[in-house]
């Protein structure tokens, strides 16, 4: 019975997508849109709460972004402007002062600390950091980067509360390895709050959301995406996009079959590669164009608070540039924390403070770097966005031309790395929402691998709408589940982190030469 049944249900499904494509749609193309179709007519309703938005002014403002940035402000108020005071001291962690160099001192934890921030970075310096600036400066002008800066300040705050969450209350497997997050620190913390039922819901809810979100918009966009740069940039034809999309895959399997430690060998090298060659490529165009850096800055000032000329006005210009950085740098949304929480070390507060850094790299370097190349080219006047329609990655790869054609390959690669190492970090964060669902285990893990993989290859040959669109919204529906959870226990990381503040004061904790 239980086998006619699940025949019965994949014949229906199958129905379904066929009667869903389009008529003239064949193979892989009709399959594509005949899920996309599918999954919008299930699950569409949740996409439309997720990203629910309230009139404001001639625009529209999603109440999740006010979700996220309010939290930021919460912690940054909470903690003393934590991000600022001990901003030294964070660095000095990553830089590894504070790391014992005697080789018979062991610490539980699977990566260094810079190996723990590059693997963090690597999942959210991404295709937004190009293709979503650009769409935001599209519709906000100049102005919106000004609040990306202010947004991505704050959220240096919510960083450091979630990843030092992560690493107080992660399980260190018999193996060595480690299992952290906000599915952990949800449950545990708030049992130890007597909490333990409502805490549960919070973490197996985070985990559904972490899974669906890492198949989708940490693995199936990034894949399309990538592919549909180099096919235009070095005319490849559609066709191809499967061989791309094997090889990809293949590359992927390599380094996630390897587990944390693989991933972090290779995000600490490819994450300062891919930013320098990025940033390289922008102060490039930036001393080019030395005479009109004033003028660049002076717009995004002005245009923060005018917004004259584009969507919405002074509204519109602050939305999408808060839009565009909690959509970024992902401060509240819970993912890096599970990277994180890998980190050798015993003080949970010392990786909080390396966290903190990510927004300000993200955000703060990388976005802007983005935004003045794309407002000192110019391409983002109304008249241009009009006559050429060039939004997103189409606009920031303009920008680039501007200065010089050649940087449209430079750019392809940056794109390639981006989506790569954004990759191999969501296998990770997905991997770690399916072993607590389902149980930690080497054939567990191998299946969820395996399962990644393979959404590698159809990501690149099947174009998506609402898929993409669901995954996005199960990203931003962790940052409900995990929010909620932080300001129950944001008074224990206050502890934590007087504790070993005071300790680092008293000498008690030694710096390392």
């Amino acid at each position: 019975m239980k086998k006619q049944s699940l025949v019965a249900m994949l014949f229906l499904l199958s129905t379904s997508l066929a009667q869903a494509a389009e008529p003239e749609q064949t193979g892989l193309a009709a399959f594509g849109a005949g899920l996309d179709s599918f999954m919008a007519n299930i699950f569409g309703w949740f996409v439309d709460l997720i990203f629910f938005s309230v009139p404001l002014g001639d625009t529209s403002f999603p109440l999740i972004v006010g979700w996220l940035l309010a939290a930021a402000i919460i912690f940054t108020v909470y903690f003393g402007f934590i991000q600022f005071r001990q901003i030294k001291l964070s660095i000095d962690i990553v830089r590894g002062k504070y790391t014992d160099p005697n080789p018979a001192v062991k610490e539980e934890g699977e990566v260094s600390h810079f190996q723990a921030l590059a693997t963090a970075l690597s999942g959210t310096v991404g295709l937004g950091n190009i293709a979503g600036v650009g769409a935001a400066l599209a519709i906000g002008g100049p102005g919106a980067t000004f609040w990306m800066i202010v947004v991505g300040l704050f959220g240096m705050a919510s960083k450091f509360v979630e990843c030092t969450l992560g690493v107080k209350y992660r399980t260190v497997l018999p193996s060595g390895a480690v299992s952290g997050g906000p599915m952990y620190y949800l449950s545990r913390g708030m049992a130890e709050r007597g909490m333990g039922g409502f805490g549960k819901f919070l973490a197996v809810g985070f985990a559904l959301m972490c899974l669906l979100g890492s198949l989708g918009g940490g693995n199936m966009f990034q894949g399309n995406q990538a592919f549909a740069v180099m096919s235009s940039t070095f005319n490849i034809p559609t066709d191809y996009s499967i061989f791309f999309g094997v090889g990809l895959a293949f590359l992927v399997g390599m380094v996630i079959l390897g587990g944390m430690p693989s991933i972090a060998s290779v995000t600490e090298k490819i994450v300062p590669f891919m930013a320098l060659l990025y940033i390289g490529m922008s102060v490039v165009v930036l001393v080019a164009n030395f005479n009109l850096i004033g003028i660049a800055f002076e717009q995004i000032f002005v245009g923060a608070f005018t917004g004259a000329g584009v969507a919405g006005g002074f509204v519109g210009a602050l939305i999408q540039g808060l839009k565009r950085a909690t959509f970024s740098n992902e401060a509240g949304v819970g993912s890096a924390a599970i990277a994180h929480s890998a980190v050798k070390t015993k003080e949970p507060a010392t990786e909080g403070l390396v966290a903190l850094l990510e927004p300000f790299i993200d955000t703060v370097i990388i976005c802007t770097m983005t935004a003045l190349v794309i407002t000192i080219s110019g391409v983002n006047t109304a008249a241009n966005l009009q006559s050429q329609a060039v939004t997103g990655v189409d606009l920031t790869r303009a920008a680039f031309m501007e200065t010089a054609p050649i940087f449209q390959y430079f750019l392809a690669i940056a794109v390639i790395m981006f989506a790569f190492s954004t990759m191999i970090s969501w296998s990770y964060y997905g991997l770690k929402a399916w072993t607590y669902l389902f149980g930690e285990g080497k054939f567990t893990e191998i299946i969820f691998k395996l399962i990644f993989c393979i959404f590698v290859v159809i990501g690149t040959i099947i174009q998506f709408s609402f898929v993409i669109d669901f995954s996005d919204a199960a990203i931003f529906a962790m940052s409900i589940f995990n929010i909620i959870g932080l300001y129950f226990l944001m008074p224990i990381v206050k502890k934590e982190v007087q504790s070993f503040v005071a300790r680092v004061k008293s000498g008690e904790i030694k710096k390392f030469k």
